[in-house]
């Protein structure tokens, strides 16, 4: 597939409104709701650009293969696949007929073969079919949309002065959205194309440069999204590929609301990915929604459970016994130089006592939380990594999306 973009018009229309917090001259009042300013557009499609989302050519080694074959490949991956007429899955990345550009990074990070959800994930979005992609985190799952996101910006028109991005993927956390731009810098790079990470918690004024700039690739977290949305610093005109990466966290963290306010501002003939660790009643009620005849990938089992390969020993006790138990576990962990350890608690003033109590009795401890800044954050994430705190106190900020 050959790669058709060359370059990019350089600058961005300057939006006038300035762009502050909900609370202030935005609103009129000390408090708003988040994108209570954003009204929902009524679309007609017969008035808007057409473009194209289906960009798939069956390779054909893979047009050879039986249906016993891929039957078989499915069962060995634990692939289920709900929908109609869902493409087989590539075996190798070859088989995707990427770009020379974005193989060229693949053979680079020597990848040996496509993860279950990518070998399965890739033929159904480069078709531009919606699609839900459930599987536990660690499996892949950011190539999978990344990738056929890639192909699909190649094959619209160039940026103009004004326009926001192509792409667009929401993620919960700063963390997770962070952690998606490392791994798409590298792949824009390589196919000149530019890429942004917007969150909260952070300078605005870097995020909104990138923005005017023009990005064909915008990674947001949903609050800093809407701050921007609301004061005219982007807009989502031009969005035919949207992702919803960890859509099972973001409902868990309130985000619904958020999420449907940004929707409306999207196109209805977008495409549309979904991806989920679970797929409870909510995520479900979400592509109901959102998707229009998507196909449902899962691997493994759909009801939530422990990874098999994790050794878990479940300790009941009383409140008052918990610090004694785990000084008494961390003895006996910390006892190898090289082990690292993660203490989830369930709320920021408990993960900030424990922090306290465990460094005055000695131990390398270090706390993370929601309200901490992001500087703060990084930090102390990158002293765990480095091992130079080798104790992470931490509330489900820190559950998925550490890496």
């Amino acid at each position: 597939m050959p790669l058709l973009r060359r370059g990019q018009d350089g600058d961005r229309h300057r939006g006038n409104r300035p762009c502050g917090s909900r609370a202030g001259p935005l609103s009129g009042k000390k408090f708003g709701n988040p994108g209570e300013k954003l009204v929902k557009k009524k679309w007609n499609l017969d008035e808007l650009p057409k473009f194209e989302k289906n960009f798939y050519q069956e390779h054909p080694d893979l047009a050879r293969r039986t249906a016993q074959e891929v039957e078989t490949y499915r069962r060995s991956k634990e692939i289920t696949v709900r929908g109609h007429n869902c493409p087989k899955p590539v075996l190798n990345f070859y088989e995707a007929n990427f770009p020379a550009n974005v193989m060229d990074v693949i053979a680079r990070q020597n990848f040996t073969e496509p993860t279950a959800i990518q070998a399965q994930g890739w033929p159904v979005a480069l078709s531009g079919l919606d699609m839900v992609g459930v599987a536990q985190t660690g499996s892949g799952k950011t190539l999978s949309y990344l990738l056929p996101a890639i192909v699909h910006i190649n094959h619209q028109p160039f940026l103009e002065r004004g326009d926001g991005p192509i792409c667009l993927v929401l993620a919960p956390t700063r963390e997770l959205a962070q952690q998606v731009q490392q791994v798409a810098a590298e792949y824009c790079r390589a196919c000149r194309l530019k890429s942004t990470c917007i969150y909260g918690g952070a300078p605005k004024g870097p995020q909104i440069r990138d923005l005017e700039r023009g990005v064909e690739i915008c990674i947001a977290t949903p609050g800093r999204l809407i701050d921007f949305l609301e004061c005219g610093k982007t807009n989502l005109r031009r969005t035919t590929y949207l992702v919803l990466d960890e859509a099972d966290r973001m409902l868990d963290m309130g985000f619904e609301p958020q999420i449907r306010k940004i929707v409306d501002q999207i196109r209805p003939d977008r495409q549309t990915l979904m991806w989920s660790a679970t797929w409870p009643k909510e995520v479900r009620q979400l592509a109901e929604d959102f998707l229009k005849d998507y196909i449902h990938i899962n691997i493994g089992a759909l009801e939530l459970s422990a990874n098999h390969n994790i050794l878990q020993i479940v300790d009941v006790c009383h409140d008052v016994e918990k610090d004694e138990k785990l000084i008494r576990l961390m003895e006996e962990i910390m006892s190898e130089k090289e082990n690292k350890t993660i203490v989830f608690v369930e709320t920021k003033r408990r993960c900030d006592e424990l922090t306290r109590k465990m460094r005055r009795d000695g131990w390398p401890a270090m706390g993370i939380h929601g309200d901490k800044s992001q500087q703060e954050r990084d930090w102390v994430l990158n002293e765990f990594k480095h091992g130079k705190a080798p104790i992470l106190i931490a509330t489900d900020v820190a559950s998925r999306g550490l890496g």
